[in-house]
């Protein structure tokens, strides 16, 4: 669908608020089974991996070391290979991004300072609906990993041999065959076989997200997670590249969000067609493509610029290095002709565990900072506590805390008779 610029802004209004809408529906249902494994244990677990999972009443929840070990073994050496490049990149990123500890004096006689330490434990929700996806084993515990957390807790439903391969490369030794809103309960309040988790990482469908929502209070979460998005803002793309793109993205969810934005009709126009011609053998895609699936033609390109902005999208592929300077509101940045978006999926090494409906506008995708605490530390000498001293007194008493006032005046005074100098 092509619409014109003048009705853009109502129709990305319209957009942004799908975010809720895919998990807001089945919130009571998930609260039902939220509440349900959080009183019940592994007995409600069970029967919920028993009716959701298909997974047998007889089989154990966690996976084993050794299952893990045959999965690799029987992981063709060609997926091998791949499966260690992507995470040789997505650790070197990692490391890039990890914050370090750090002093420096304000004024002479303060230091002030930070020390980074680990979450104690993290939980990695890997989906396995409608297509297996190891990648995202991999985007979420390396950075965790990275970090320094010294238990990774992996849950899939059904998970594929070559997520299982890539837990085995990472040393992962704790996997549950979990899945959907009683796997986020069992990892945010713990069962029998399951101890909890600090923090629960990774996609999910509506009800996992709706679960995530409910735990938040109780347990940290990444993000609320929706479909996927892309946006394409540009002038100078192939047509084949642009509607590649777009299809590739749609094609994770029919609901999946795929937006083109450009100044140029004609091209608009090829790009609309190149579309339609590469959904036809792709069903999930077509279906995405038909429900949201947008081409905004402009007016001028700083009205394309203002429109990506606004939709905050998730994914976003631009013309050329130069455009980064008017990019405020994206998850991950893709540049250029050869930048396809498939490779930000599994090799670049960003993550792709990305904000969706907007949240770009106020946070980034996942990092080594989601597994990581700051804390701050600060130590006065004398010579500090003298220079000071007084103006944390004074505001103090601003405030009208005087005990606050009295804990910083005993240390001036006694500083002042010569005690403690």
């Amino acid at each position: 669908m092509t619409t014109r610029s003048a009705a853009a802004k109502r129709r990305i209004g319209e957009l942004l608020t799908r975010r809720s809408d895919t998990w807001e529906r089945v919130t009571p249902a998930a609260k039902r089974i939220v509440d349900g494994v959080r009183k019940g244990g592994d007995r409600v677990l069970r029967r919920y991996a028993s009716q959701l999972d298909k997974l047998p009443s007889q089989s154990p929840l966690q996976i084993s070391a050794d299952e893990l070990k045959a999965a690799w073994e029987a992981t063709p050496v060609e997926m091998r290979r791949t499966l260690e490049t992507a995470a040789k990149n997505i650790r070197a990123f990692a490391q890039k991004q990890k914050p370090k500890d750090w002093d420096f004096a304000p004024v002479p006689g303060v230091t002030t300072g930070q020390r980074v330490r680990p979450l104690g434990a993290v939980g990695c929700y890997v989906p396995s609906g409608r297509y297996p996806l190891p990648s995202t084993l991999l985007m979420t515990a390396i950075p965790a990993q990275v970090a320094g957390v010294p238990r990774i807790v992996a849950v899939s439903p059904k998970p594929a041999l070559e997520t299982l391969a890539a837990a085995h490369l990472l040393g992962i030794t704790e996997f549950y065959r979990l899945g959907g809103a009683h796997a986020i309960a069992a990892l945010a309040y713990g069962t029998e076989t399951l101890a909890k988790v600090d923090k629960i990482v990774g996609p999910g469908n509506a009800y996992v997200t709706a679960a995530k929502k409910l735990v938040s209070f109780d347990c940290a979460i990444d993000m609320l997670a929706g479909p996927t998005e892309i946006v394409v803002t540009s002038d100078a793309g192939t047509p084949a590249g642009i509607a590649s793109d777009l299809v590739a993205q749609a094609e994770h969810d029919p609901d999946a969000l795929a937006i083109f934005l450009t100044t140029r009709a004609d091209l608009a126009s090829v790009v609309s067609a190149e579309v339609k011609q590469r959904v036809k053998s792709n069903a999930t895609a077509r279906e995405a493509i038909q429900r949201n699936g947008l081409i905004f033609v402009t007016k001028s390109q700083e009205e394309a610029r203002d429109l990506t902005n606004a939709l905050a999208p998730e994914h976003l592929t631009i013309d050329s290095e130069e455009d980064l300077a008017w990019v405020e509101n994206a998850g991950s940045v893709f540049i250029g002709e050869h930048s396809a978006q498939p490779l930000g999926d599994y090799v670049s090494g960003p993550n792709h565990t990305l904000p969706t409906g907007g949240l770009a506008r106020v946070r980034g995708g996942l990092s080594v900072m989601d597994f990581v605490k700051l804390i701050t530390v600060q130590s006065y000498t004398a010579k500090g506590l003298a220079k000071l001293g007084p103006a944390g007194v004074s505001l103090a008493k601003a405030e009208g805390l005087t005990g606050h006032a009295d804990a910083i005046e005993v240390r001036l005074k006694a500083l002042a008779e010569g005690k403690n100098a």
